[in-house]
């Protein structure tokens, strides 16, 4: 049994997305059921029927009216939806404590899938001065039952329009290296085949750049894809835009993510936002190109999504779509392979923590 199962039996009333199949294995024989029932539980928790559906279940005598009663809510709940013209849907979900997050589903390319993306943090400490998320400040870290249950609403919400959720991405509110072993705990139970078989490849980890937690990652050994929110190719104007560039240079975020490639075998992504007269020249993509040279690497363009003022009293802007292009063209020019974005959700405040902002400003 894991080493991660704590040693008392004691659940507090919950939800069973809080709980591992060990976990829940203790409590069910603390409670004279067969610990062995627990796999088959969370399977229909997480499975592909969307979870929830606990009464589908077969269970022996007594054991579903006592998971009823010991886990009667689920860990969020959606407290306010938005849906853009091009499908994509942001959810605010609301926590046991009042305290809110975001989660999005995104449209894919092909009719019948979608991708989600999922929060690790009530607000965010990481500064990076053209993100919404960081004007609200951190909070507190997500349980792993809360970062599940964003998968779960997810889920639902791409059934709801005819999709299938085939890969979600740690790139909502917060830093997930800094809530790592909650964010590895979901991951587990969300990836894991004996459960809902999403699937290890599916699943992407975004950083701006921790290099212990990229380390702590690979040591898990989980197979998950990494992604390093980059930004700039050089130390000056990285940490200008990203307090952590101080902490961590550009190279050692790049060997830490060398040491997770060749560990993992999973090509990483940078992920590089262009604002305007910022990090968009044109010397600044032949950098990047000079950084990556070697490397196996794969560079995902975004467009700003402009929040507003930013924590340092600054107004950023994106990027023109001939600068952007024109972006692209130097990096494939030298031999980075690269792609745009497409931007999602721009009538739907679609920028990271936009909408939690919104609604808090409305309640005050």
């Amino acid at each position: 049994m894991s080493s991660d199962v704590p040693a008392t039996t004691t659940i507090t009333p919950g939800s069973l997305s809080d709980l591992s199949a060990e976990e829940l294995a203790l409590w069910m024989e603390g409670e004279g059921f067969k610990g062995g029932h627990a796999w088959r539980v969370l399977r229909e928790w997480l499975g592909a029927n969307g979870g929830g559906e606990r009464d589908s279940m077969r269970l022996p005598a007594g054991l579903r009216e006592r998971l009823r009663a010991t886990f009667p809510q689920e860990a969020a709940v959606l407290a306010r939806r938005q849906v853009s013209e091009d499908g994509t849907a942001k959810l605010l979900l609301r926590m046991g404590d009042g305290r809110t997050v975001e989660s999005v589903l995104m449209p894919d390319y092909h009719p019948e899938r979608a991708a989600g993306c999922i929060s690790s943090q009530v607000g965010c400490a990481m500064g990076c001065d053209f993100c919404a998320t960081t004007q609200t400040g951190f909070e507190r870290n997500l349980t792993s039952g809360e970062i599940v249950e964003q998968f779960l609403q997810l889920r639902r919400e791409a059934v709801a329009a005819g999709r299938v959720l085939r890969t979600i991405v740690f790139m909502g509110m917060g830093e997930p290296m800094l809530n790592l072993r909650n964010v590895l705990a979901a991951v587990r139970r969300i990836g894991d085949p004996k459960l809902g078989a999403f699937g290890w490849r599916q699943i992407t980890i975004s950083t701006v750049g921790i290099v212990p937690g990229i380390d702590e990652l690979r040591a898990a050994d989980l197979g998950v894809q990494l992604a390093i929110s980059l930004h700039a190719p050089d130390d000056a104007t990285r940490a200008d835009l990203l307090p952590m560039g101080r902490r961590f240079a550009v190279e050692d975020v790049l060997a830490a993510a060398d040491r997770y490639q060749a560990s993992s075998g999973r090509v990483t992504t940078i992920q590089y936002c262009l604002l305007d007269g910022v990090n968009d020249s044109l010397a600044q993509a032949r950098d990047l190109s000079r950084l990556l040279a070697g490397r196996t690497m794969h560079v995902n363009l975004l467009r700003y999504n402009p929040t507003g003022l930013s924590l340092r009293g600054r107004t950023y802007a994106p990027s023109s779509v001939e600068q952007t292009e024109a972006f692209l063209a130097e990096l494939r020019a030298h031999g980075t392979v690269a792609h745009l974005r497409r931007a999602r959700g721009p009538d739907i405040d679609a920028a990271c923590g936009q909408l939690r902002k919104r609604e808090a400003q409305q309640a005050g």
